[in-house]
């Protein structure tokens, strides 16, 4: 991103002669740079870092300056001020050492149910101020980098990876396909919120697109469940009734999330981006137990929840 710098300057994101550039980890699509501990500034990748091929158009950037920009004026301090932006990058605020990545902190162990209340709290104002709005509609319709980022990957691909359950990923990215409700994050996941003790702040919404809102629940339900099967914390279950209870999602849409939830978990397994910490054991569990559910059609939120949790923690 050196080439960025008299841009940057330019813009005046840098005051110093010589200004330190450090790349910042955690990401497999955008290179991210802290410019003199002071502003953070992302671009896009046209490839992104992982085993299979994976192009996605580098015009999502926008679309996430967008979504920040958005959600700062419909909820307050639940995303980092956007400070700048050019051809292909935006910058941003700098949330220093007092913030903790929720990701981490799970994975340490620490389960605390307040930060999935605010995650769902947080999601469900963004959800409801953009619910039908026209306008956002129209700048939103980003049908095609979604595609490229969530359903191929997600569900066409672990679709065709699992032959005898295309039917329903299939189904389910015709679904999405044909979606339209609202303004949807795509990457509602703890790697992407951080939090402090009365804070939670959004970030990476490169995915961004006017669709359906089961996907932004369904994704961060998904991640709460694999974690929990990873450290076997059953304590994590308290996590997700807070989440719903902050959310509080209507009952199509509580089905439409239960048969996502099923398919992400499986996508995360034998998709384009499998989680990381899984043993081999436990992916194989991710299988045995989405698997039956996905070909009988099991719609039952507080069904899946239940059974997840009685069978993996």
């Amino acid at each position: 991103m050196i080439d960025l710098i008299p841009e940057l300057r330019a813009a005046g994101l840098i005051h110093t002669a010589t200004p330190v550039l450090r790349p910042l980890t955690g990401g497999v699509s955008s290179e991210i740079v802290l410019v003199d501990e002071r502003v953070v500034v992302k671009r896009a990748l046209p490839q992104l870092r992982v085993a299979d091929e994976w192009l996605a158009d580098v015009s999502r950037n926008r679309y996430e300056r967008a979504y920040l920009e958005y959600a700062a004026r419909v909820c307050p301090g639940s995303v980092p001020q956007v400070v700048g932006h050019g051809d292909g990058w935006f910058a941003m605020e700098y949330l220093g050492p007092g913030f903790d990545n929720w990701k981490s902190l799970m994975l340490a162990g620490r389960c605390e149910p307040v930060h999935a209340e605010r995650a769902g709290s947080t999601l469900a104002r963004i959800h409801t101020a953009s619910q039908n709005e026209p306008n956002l509609r129209h700048a939103f319709a980003t049908l095609g980098n979604f595609h490229q980022l969530r359903i191929d990957p997600y569900l066409l691909t672990t679709g065709q990876r699992h032959p005898d359950l295309r039917f329903a990923f299939d189904a389910a990215a015709a679904g999405l396909r044909a979606a339209s409700e609202c303004l949807v994050h795509g990457d509602y996941s703890p790697k992407n919120i951080l939090v402090t003790s009365d804070r939670l702040v959004v970030l990476d919404c490169e995915v961004a697109w006017f669709g359906d809102p089961a996907f932004d629940l369904a994704f961060l339900l998904n991640h709460l469940h694999l974690k929990a099967l990873h450290l076997a914390e059953p304590r994590f279950e308290a996590s997700v009734t807070a989440f719903l209870d902050a959310y509080q999602p209507s009952p199509q849409l509580r089905q439409r999330t239960a048969r996502l939830v099923l398919l992400l978990m499986l996508a995360r397994v034998d998709g384009k981006s499998p989680v990381e910490y899984l043993t081999p054991g436990k992916r194989e569990r991710v299988r045995q137990f989405t698997t039956p559910r996905i070909r009988e059609g099991v719609d039952s939120l507080a069904t899946i929840i239940r059974e997840w949790f009685d069978e993996n923690c």
